[in-house]
């Protein structure tokens, strides 16, 4: 396709305002939607992770207090290393954002930040015990965090959190939160006005947000299709999947900048939360590992301990997640170009085809979709009979669709 003149200036225009632009190691983006704005009137909690550390697994912990499911990076120890998010099984949540304009101490990089939400998973069970937590930590407590939190009970909120204090912000207060959902990446709304870092991810969010907000459109599965693997720029106007945007990647290449998937993303998470009333072991937490638009979304519970999806967990004989490292392999071939300033730049035509159905996306797709079918189903049954989640049913669906998506990834790896 040939470039009009009014293109080729646009893409000139972007070229330097993306070189400049700057990546922090820790920027997140998150959400979370009160039950009284989803589809099914359960809570919902998202993040995507950013960080410079792209190995990622899925744990199960168990050493001290409350069991959990958390996601930590390869390198660090199971035992007591930092997670990243994480629900427990009281129906518990966490997870958080790096905020840069929160802290009083510039030297202050929230050292603990994971180290925290670990601990709170193992003691926590609802909104009202992790800020009785906060409370009785002894100070400074090494954080520059918005800790979001949902429990089994309708809670929902954020917690602002530096060294020496913490502001709640409450999700299901209409006076904060009108739409019954809010917004988080690297600033706090308490912090240093026009500090902070993300405000261009922050828009891109609300704005997608709330295209989904007056039909109550949101879901695990929404989340990931239209916030986690969106290519919609909110400061530049332009949505990459979009038809009329193919002439700015006539040869499949773009900067990558601001997006809320980008380079640094190494996993994303959404935790369906449950009704007040319903069990919290049906929470579920659905997690993809890995660069975003290259992976897909597998859920787990704790009642299952140890046995999740073996795509999620580490293996006998290597500390990464088999689907990770397959994810990090279709990365690879998005952003090929390590020297110089061109890693800046990812081939966005492997991802996303305006021709055909070829993208990496695209491909992944069905056997996404097949997955939240399924599970989708058995939970509602599991609901109707009111007796648990049933643990034969739930490893056979895990280990069935886990064969599923790796035969699927490996063929689009080799092709």
């Amino acid at each position: 396709m040939k470039l009009s003149k009014d293109a080729r200036h646009f893409i000139i225009l972007l070229i330097p305002i993306f070189l400049l632009s700057a990546h922090r190691s820790q920027a997140c983006t998150t959400v979370i939607i009160s039950g009284k704005a989803t589809q099914d009137g359960r809570p919902l909690l998202w993040k995507n992770c950013d960080t410079s550390n792209p190995d990622q697994r899925l744990i199960y912990g168990n050493q001290r207090g409350y069991p959990f499911l958390a996601l930590m990076r390869c390198n660090s120890s199971e035992e007591n290393g930092a997670i990243w998010s994480g629900t427990n099984s009281e129906g518990f949540t966490i997870m958080n954002t790096m905020s840069y304009n929160i802290s009083e101490e510039e030297s202050n990089e929230g050292s603990r930040n994971g180290h925290l939400m670990r601990r709170a998973l193992e003691v926590c069970k609802d909104v009202a015990s992790f800020k009785h937590f906060l409370d009785t930590l002894s100070r400074p407590m090494k954080v520059s965090a918005n800790y979001g939190v949902i429990d089994a009970h309708g809670g929902a909120a954020y917690f602002e959190t530096n060294d020496n204090t913490y502001y709640m912000v409450d999700v299901n207060d209409p006076a904060v939160a009108p739409s019954g959902y809010l917004v988080y990446t690297n600033f706090s709304y308490n912090g240093a006005f026009d500090a902070g870092q993300g405000y261009i991810r922050y828009q891109t969010a609300v704005e997608i947000m709330a295209k989904g907000a007056p039909t109550k459109a949101f879901t695990p599965q929404w989340i990931f299709n239209h916030l986690a693997r969106s290519f919609y720029h909110s400061l530049l106007g332009i949505d990459l999947t979009l038809p009329q945007y193919a002439a700015l990647t006539p040869n499949g290449w773009f900067p990558d900048s601001d997006f809320i998937p980008r380079k640094s993303t190494a996993t994303s998470c959404v935790v369906h939360g449950v009704k007040p009333g319903e069990h919290p072991e049906f929470t579920t937490m659905w997690t993809i590992l890995g660069y975003t638009p290259c992976s897909v979304a597998i859920p787990g519970w704790v009642k299952l301990k140890e046995k999740q999806s073996p795509l999620l967990m580490r293996t006998a004989s290597s500390p990464n997640a088999p689907i990770c490292d397959m994810a990090l392999a279709l990365k690879a071939h998005v952003f090929p170009i390590t020297r110089g300033n061109g890693g800046k730049y990812f081939n966005f035509g492997l991802l996303y085809s305006h021709h055909d159905n070829s993208g990496y996306m695209q491909q992944l797709a069905p056997i996404e979709d097949e997955c939240f079918r399924s599970a989708n189903k058995l939970m509602e049954r599991w609901r109707i009979q009111k007796q648990g989640i049933d643990l034969k049913e739930a490893q056979e669906f895990l280990g069935a669709i886990s064969l599923k998506m790796e035969r699927e990834m490996q063929l689009i790896i080799n092709n």
